[in-house]
């Protein structure tokens, strides 16, 4: 990532350089954390110690369907390594899957388009996205019908497992509540590297909570920090999520922080369909 987080491995592009003249991948990756085991109770607390496994390799079947791609990801004005083919892709019943929390969606339910963003809270391409794009895609299609929008969590490391555990603690179930949250610690990025307890403390007191309820809610919490979890290993094993931010467009992956005019590029022929 473009910013370095105890913990994490390289940025992305480092790992997986693309052997031709594409775009830097603009995404943040993780490629060697491995999901904490639950207790026996089915508990891990938020700034336990995620294991490590081997780096993510990329197979030759990836490889095959990155270069089949390359024509309408050109077309798109993506890297060939942003979509995946149908190939590689996963079911729609995998993809729609809901956690045990529930999914934190805007927009109807009956929208032609659904757009899934899997974002941790400590990657600055996740708060890019949220920043520069994500505001455009809710004036022109969210809040117009056209698309429903769901954020799901996917940290990669403790500090972005509290920070969502907090946002879902102090929304509820009310998705704006909790998208608002979101943007809230986004912007806050910097501080949670340097201070990631103050700044998680400090976002908590000001939506209301006291220092104890917020400790009880990162900590303590089983329902949630279990939720999280499960969700995020459900995306990493079943759907191949290894970096963030990571969209599902009706089914179809698009992998990495991506301008405003790429998405209306995939949207705008689903909507005439």
């Amino acid at each position: 990532c473009a910013r370095r987080w105890r913990g994490l491995a390289r940025r992305s592009s480092e790992i997986e350089p693309l052997g031709w003249d594409a775009p830097a991948a603009r995404h943040c990756q993780n490629c060697r954390f491995k999901l904490a085991k639950h207790s026996s109770s089915g508990v891990t607390t938020p700034f336990a110690r995620i294991s490590r496994s081997r780096p993510l390799n990329i197979t030759r079947r990836t490889l095959t369907a990155a270069l089949s791609l390359a024509g309408a990801a050109a077309a798109l004005g993506l890297s060939p390594w942003q979509l995946v083919s149908q190939a590689n892709a996963q079911t729609a019943a995998e993809i729609s899957q809901v956690g045990e929390l529930g999914d934190m969606a805007l927009g109807s339910k009956d929208a032609p388009v659904t757009i899934i963003e899997y974002a941790s809270m400590t990657c600055p391409h996740c708060a890019a996205f949220t920043k520069d794009v994500f505001p455009q895609i809710k004036t022109n299609y969210i809040d117009t019908g056209k698309v429903r929008f769901i954020f799901r969590e996917f940290p990669l490391d403790q500090v972005a497992l509290a920070a969502s555990a907090l946002a879902r603690c102090v929304a509820k179930d009310d998705a704006p509540k909790y998208f608002a949250i979101v943007d809230i610690l986004f912007k806050q990025q910097n501080d949670l590297a340097s201070d990631a307890l103050g700044t998680i403390n400090r976002v908590g007191k000001q939506a209301g909570f006291s220092e104890q309820m917020i400790k009880d809610c990162v900590q303590s919490d089983p329902k949630i920090q279990k939720g999280i979890l499960d969700v995020r290993e459900h995306a990493y094993t079943k759907l191949k999520v290894n970096s963030t931010p990571f969209f599902f467009v009706n089914g179809t992956v698009v992998k990495g922080e991506t301008s405003f005019e790429a998405f209306e590029k995939l949207i705008k022929p689903l909507l005439k369909s």
